[in-house]
């Protein structure tokens, strides 16, 4: 039998029109029902509050906003391995499992993938800045509960880091540059100092950001307008071994290609503006190899290790915490890279 829970949640209507709005969740005995207790504002709610849409994802009707987050069981089913008032990280994504992606375990590629927060579909899927959400068991990866909900809030964005690693392969004794040191190049710094890189440069514009790079890992902090130290890192047929794209700027994802060493792998993970000039001809002749990095497959429960010991601290990266009842006041301060990496958005009452 069918069961009601009426509770506040963050929906954004359109361009700039973001409200505080009741909703009530229909659950039956068999569900998952998460209490929220923290979430991270990611680049695609920016978007959504921003201009409306998150790339090709119009919001055609309210959609509740927010996919980096974890709270604790509110109710669970009497057989579940889960327990009320057990703290989890919650998996935003829903593959289908039945397509040849999902099949040849390439879930992140399905093209049926229901992913929280997001208004690809429609009728969209909701995302998790509400005060309860209904999800399934198999989203739903439990954490040591003395750990923060701040920090266990990075789990989603520490997947995609880890993910990024596994695409480049083995980094053991390897160079590495990650170019952009926002809350994604960040995560990639301490992914790949834990991954065994010997030597991590940060490049970013920003002088704030260079900083955090330096505290999440980086042994060095560059940035891109020095020629004179770009022009060094290209002599020879390039210097890093693994290059992480991380930004998504045009002249950035151009650089890769000077800057990698001859048969070294560029990973792209920043969505930048399409299309983009691209030194091919320089290209082929180093045999780069250039690859794609999207979201995540099986790395979630990998991330919330990590992070539950430690061996990835994201403190560095949170800027501003706020209230869900503040959620606007959060997507604006978020907006501003000058002042924002991560801001947080708790529920706690």
């Amino acid at each position: 039998m069918a069961e009601k829970l009426k509770c506040n949640a963050c929906f954004a209507h359109s361009k700039k029109d973001i409200r505080i709005e009741e909703r009530e969740l229909v659950y039956t005995s068999n569900d998952i029902v998460v209490k929220v207790e923290a979430g991270g504002i990611c680049g695609s709610d920016i978007h959504y509050y921003q201009e409306g849409h998150a790339g090709l994802s119009v919001l055609k009707h309210p959609m509740v906003i927010g996919h980096e987050f974890v709270g604790k069981i509110y109710k669970a089913p009497i057989d579940s391995k889960l327990k009320v008032g057990q703290k989890v990280a919650i998996n935003p994504s829903q593959p289908c499992n039945k397509c040849d992606f999902c099949l040849a375990g390439k879930q992140n590629e399905c093209p049926n993938m229901r992913f929280m927060g997001s208004a690809q579909f429609n009728p969209h899927v909701h995302g998790g800045f509400s005060e309860y959400v209904v999800v399934s068991e198999e989203q739903c990866f439990p954490y040591d509960s003395s750990i923060s909900p701040q920090i266990m809030a990075f789990s989603e964005p520490t997947t995609v880091a880890i993910h990024a690693i596994n695409v480049a392969g083995s980094l053991v004794g390897k160079k590495v540059l990650v170019m952009g040191a926002g809350p994604i190049g960040g995560l990639i710094i301490a992914a790949a100092k834990a991954s065994g890189a010997v030597e991590i440069i940060a490049s970013d514009i920003s002088e704030r950001c260079q900083k955090i790079a330096l505290e999440m890992g980086a042994h060095k902090a560059i940035s891109p307008l020095d020629k004179e130290i770009f022009n060094e890192f290209s002599k020879d047929k390039g210097y890093f071994d693994v290059t992480f794209e991380a930004c998504g700027a045009a002249a950035a994802i151009e650089s890769t290609v000077a800057v990698t060493r001859a048969n070294g792998i560029v990973v792209q993970v920043g969505m930048g503006a399409s299309p983009v000039q691209y030194p091919v001809a320089q290209m082929l002749a180093k045999e780069l190899t250039w690859k794609g990095s999207f979201r995540f497959i099986d790395e979630f429960g990998i991330a919330v290790k990590w992070l539950e010991q430690g061996l990835i601290d994201p403190r560095p990266l949170i800027s501003s915490e706020y209230r869900y009842q503040d959620v606007e006041q959060a997507l604006i301060t978020a907006t501003d890279k000058n002042i924002s990496s991560k801001v947080i958005v708790t529920f706690f009452e």
